[in-house]
């Protein structure tokens, strides 16, 4: 028989291991969505995690393939550059129960994105920057009761989700013949901005005894049906506008998209007195995110972000050891799946976590855990996303690259 009191260690950890997978996820997941802290046996727990990221892309034999907006390869713009940047992934929440009832509110930023080449690679009429930004706010709670040797819970929520980013790319380059004419840079940018709402529901069945846990989680999609913004062409002449619509001005857009659903299992349970084993499979349907285009107030698209997403898999597993009351440790194997698919470089990725957990009294746990993976190699060039070019811009290619990250977190329970 597997005590119970391995949970107050080896769970939390197990905790802590895990949440980096999200964070090195396909699409432009970062946090995810995560209820861990709902199951705290504590009447009340408060959680901080803090995670930092350092993917390291680099793209090479870079070509520019529409010569129209200046040949970047002739005027010496580089073959080769660092795409990625590094980046944080904050968590906070409170839970608080009683009676079988269980509440859990959080703030996380679930989805976001930081590509930052440049502008001085061939590429930059694809990309200079993309920076894409979320706030999420969430309320979940569940039910639990008496079923079999067990407990069964019945888990419902809601959340609300603020987005904001901006893009900006080389719309014409210094050195092309209508050099003349062209002020500034040349660079244009889109600003952007929505928010919606969504929901969760779930199961999860827990036998304290062996230390079991399955829980099975569905999180909707969250519609941002007005999502508004602007495009930047004041660094180009307006005596372009022939050729460049709206050249000198600032354009007002709108638009429409949706953050995809997903569906995760978890399970974890004692395998022998002080040991766990955990895993989780989790599906999220980035597809949704294809082309999506902005409009002026007449109805005319004026740009577009062009993804082309597929869907994500995510697959988790590893084991927990509790050394004794104060201590434990643990070690993850993560895969997940790309979801570009031809053009850009989300490609699959393997990671491996690894922590430990201190618990110097019962009502405080430190955390500790950090990730060593590689990006899959893989090349980007010209796709059609629903009927129309993208991706055209450029081609280059990249190898395998390392991503590691870094975890704290702090657990207060009484």
């Amino acid at each position: 028989m597997v005590s119970k009191l391995i949970s107050r260690g080896v769970f939390a950890l197990v905790a802590g291991c895990t949440l980096q997978s999200p964070a090195l996820a396909g699409g432009i997941e970062r946090g995810g969505y995560n209820i861990d802290l709902l199951f705290d046996p504590s009447s009340v727990a408060i959680e901080s995690t803090a995670t930092y990221v350092m993917p390291q892309r680099k793209l090479k034999n870079v070509t520019d393939t529409i010569a129209g907006d200046g040949a970047l390869n002739t005027l010496g713009y580089s073959s080769s550059v660092d795409e990625t940047d590094d980046y944080w992934s904050p968590r906070i929440g409170a839970k608080a129960g009683f009676e079988g009832f269980d509440c859990l509110a959080d703030y996380s930023q679930p989805y976001g994105a930081h590509t930052n080449p440049g502008a001085g690679w061939a590429g930059a009429n694809q990309n200079i920057e993309t920076k894409i930004n979320s706030d999420n706010y969430a309320l979940t709670c569940s039910y639990k009761f008496d079923a079999g040797p067990g407990d069964l819970r019945v888990i419902a929520g809601g959340n609300y989700l603020q987005m904001d980013g901006f893009k900006e790319r080389l719309v014409l380059a210094p050195g092309t013949p209508a050099v003349g004419v062209l002020a500034g840079t040349g660079v244009g940018r889109l600003d952007l901005e929505g928010d919606g709402w969504g929901w969760r529901a779930g199961l999860a069945y827990e036998i304290p005894e062996y230390a079991f846990r399955a829980s099975l989680m569905y999180y909707s999609q969250v519609k941002l049906k007005d999502v508004t913004g602007e495009v930047d062409l004041t660094a180009l002449s307006p005596a372009l506008g022939a050729g460049i619509p709206g050249a000198g001005t600032v354009i007002p857009v709108e638009g429409s998209t949706a953050m995809p659903e997903a569906i995760e299992l978890k399970l974890q349970s004692g395998i022998a007195p002080d040991w766990l084993a955990f895993g989780s499979v989790k599906w999220t349907n980035w597809s949704v995110l294809q082309r999506i285009p902005f409009y002026n107030a007449g109805g005319v698209e004026v740009t577009a972000l062009e993804l082309g997403y597929r869907d994500g898999w995510t697959v988790t597993g590893g084991v927990g050891h509790k050394f004794n009351e104060q201590w434990s440790g643990a070690v993850s194997l993560t895969w997940d799946r790309g979801t570009s698919q031809g053009f850009g470089t989300l490609t699959d990725t393997w990671t491996v976590g690894a922590g430990v957990a201190y618990s110097p009294n019962k009502n405080v746990e430190l955390r500790l855990a950090g990730v060593l993976g590689i990006l899959t190699s893989g090349s980007s060039g010209a796709v059609t996303i629903n009927g129309v070019a993208a991706g055209d811009e450029a081609t280059y290619r990249f190898g395998d690259d390392l991503v590691a990250a870094l975890s704290t977190s702090l657990k207060v329970k009484f």
